[in-house]
């Protein structure tokens, strides 16, 4: 598939330097098929442009004057409005505990600043088609810091409803597979476990895989090292 055969994805830069937002819509839109229709430089006016454009997808740097990434990404996700507008923040260091702030605020995963064009390109079209960037090879130790973090506020009542095949389906999101690979290791074809996982987001009531992650650890489906 070309460049003009994909949709033109919508992003929103939110970054208090305006040379990486310079910097960051160059690369991003580099192939055609991304077009940044707003900027910020702070965390509140950079929610204010999310609810007045409502792109696809959503650039926030994480450490911000007057709002930082974290609280701007939790106001995105809890507002109704933006229910289908996903958030990839952005950082400089690779600081655990930022990036699971991030991702327990409801961000669809992280990058960091340094990360190369097609990478970034690449990112923002799976967050874009309901993916997460918290596969284990992106992440490494994240999930496992996740894992801990939530372990301690077990919810079991979560996976009431939910079938075996649906509880299998669960924890292998939770361990970040893709769908291609939880059909892989249930012997399910790709389509079959993707609609595991519609169904999943559906009756669970979430926004993307990202919170089936957090799910799959606040229930005690996933536990660290396991």
């Amino acid at each position: 598939m070309t460049s003009t055969d994909r949709p033109t994805l919508r992003i929103v830069l939110v970054d208090d330097q305006e040379l990486v937002r310079t910097g960051l819509r160059a690369l991003a839109e580099r192939d055609g098929d991304v077009e940044v229709v707003g900027e910020a430089a702070d965390g509140a006016s950079g929610v204010r442009r999310v609810q007045e454009l409502r792109p696809d997808v959503v650039l926030m740097d994480i450490r911000m004057p007057q709002l930082d990434g974290i609280a701007a990404t939790a106001r995105i996700v809890a507002d109704p409005a933006l229910r289908d507008v996903r958030v990839i923040v952005l950082t400089t260091f690779d600081d655990d505990q930022d990036i699971l702030g991030a991702i327990g605020a409801g961000a669809a995963g992280y990058l960091l600043k340094d990360v190369g064009p097609e990478d970034l390109r690449a990112a923002i079209r799976v967050v874009a088609a309901g993916e997460s960037l918290l596969s284990p090879s992106v992440t490494g130790t994240v999930l496992e810091r996740l894992g801990e973090h939530l372990g301690t506020r077990v919810r079991p009542e979560l996976l009431e409803g939910l079938t075996p095949r649906e509880r299998e389906v669960l924890a292998l999101v939770g361990r970040g597979l893709t769908n291609d690979e939880i059909g892989a290791e249930l012997f399910l074809s790709p389509a079959t476990a993707r609609t595991y996982v519609s169904r999943l987001l559906a009756t669970l009531h979430a926004r993307d895989r990202s919170r089936l992650v957090v799910i799959a650890y606040e229930s005690g489906l996933v536990r660290p090292g396991g």
